[in-house]
């Protein structure tokens, strides 16, 4: 199956593209569990050699509730990406309402050093009306 990168943002010649599943084998509406899986990559067409350092996630839920999560490096790899690689990884969100959304930034380090900020673009979190 070919995925479809619904969502993506561009900063310094970073792309961080963003494709979002919701999953109703592992959620449960009665139980007010949601949960949702998503697909990144991130693709270096920047001249220099850089590293993901960290992330940054504003998750909101419907409630308007917004939780943040910060860690080291993604899926616990901070990869190395030459002029034209990516890197891809998949996670998971969930919630406890039927529509939220997620966005952020990751922490890069240039080659030479300098720390830089990547966007990663907002994209909602929503469950089909069938599922709650």
């Amino acid at each position: 199956m070919k995925e479809l990168f619904q969502h993506a943002a561009i900063t310094d010649g970073i792309t961080v593209r963003v494709a979002v599943n919701f999953l109703p084998e592992q959620s449960q509406a009665d139980a007010g569990k949601w949960f949702w899986v998503y697909h990144i990559r991130i693709e270096n067409d920047s001249d220099q050699v850089v590293q993901l350092l960290t992330r940054h996630w504003k998750i909101t839920d419907a409630r308007g509730m917004i939780n943040y999560v910060e860690g080291e490096g993604v899926v616990g790899e901070q990869p190395v990406l030459r002029p034209g690689q990516s890197h891809d990884y998949v996670s998971g969100c969930p919630l406890s309402t039927a529509h939220g959304s997620m966005e952020g930034h990751y922490t890069f380090q240039a080659g030479n050093g300098e720390l830089f900020e990547v966007a990663i673009p907002f994209f909602p979190l929503e469950a089909p009306a069938t599922a709650g």
